[in-house]
């Protein structure tokens, strides 16, 4: 699946920030920066905005960021562990060997966005919209999309027991390539969902059906 890819300016056209620098700006607002090594945890600062950003190995853990605005951001190495994104607006952004462990993620605007070799266990993305999003090679288990809207959304080899899809109708959503032992999932919204044959069967399972 094709998403669009994060626009951002060549690192040498960066400008090398430390991420508390924001609380010297009159708007809570990065751009055009380079971020390596910062210690932003266990604070709080709403309606945080970045744009053509990269952060590295960024420990955001137990950090409020409610109504955060992230345009063509790339994290990398970074802890997003319990951290409050509530109401967050995530556009072409990158999420490369990233923890979001607990992360809270509801009722926000998901686009055009990768997390690759993560883990978002426990994360709750409840009531989000959730568009071109790819999930790959991550640690998703018990995470929590309770009413969400997809649309094109591929789970790429990863681990899913125990997720949430309660509500959630899984037309556009990918899962074929992923595990899980279980998922809580309504039959009214598995239409149009693609799995393995493997799969269907262990949803036939979840479903109730006795399969001879």
């Amino acid at each position: 699946m094709k998403i669009d890819e994060p626009k951002i300016s060549p690192l040498e056209n960066l400008t090398p920030k430390n991420f508390s620098d924001i609380l010297e700006e009159l708007d809570p607002e990065i751009e055009g920066a380079i971020i390596t090594d910062s210690d932003f945890s266990n604070e709080e600062l709403e309606r945080v905005r970045l744009y053509n950003t990269v952060i590295k190995n960024g420990n955001f853990s137990n950090t409020d960021f409610s109504r955060i605005d992230l345009t063509d951001v790339h994290f990398e190495n970074c802890d997003f562990s319990n951290a409050n994104m509530q109401k967050a607006s995530i556009h072409r952004v990158a999420f490369k060997n990233c923890k979001l462990l607990g992360t809270v993620l509801t009722d926000s605007s998901i686009g055009n966005v990768k997390f690759t070799d993560s883990i978002l266990n426990m994360a709750m993305f409840g009531n989000s919209k959730i568009e071109k999003v790819i999930f790959q090679n991550g640690s998703i288990l018990n995470a929590d999309f309770y009413e969400c809207r997809f649309k094109k959304v591929l789970f790429d080899t990863c681990q899913i027991t125990g997720t949430n899809f309660i509500r959630s109708p899984l037309k556009g959503v990918d899962i074929s390539s992923s595990h899980f032992d279980t998922l809580t999932v309504g039959l009214e919204n598995v239409s149009g969902c693609t799995v393995s044959t493997h799969q269907a069967i262990q949803f036939a399972s979840l479903l109730g059906l006795k399969i001879k």
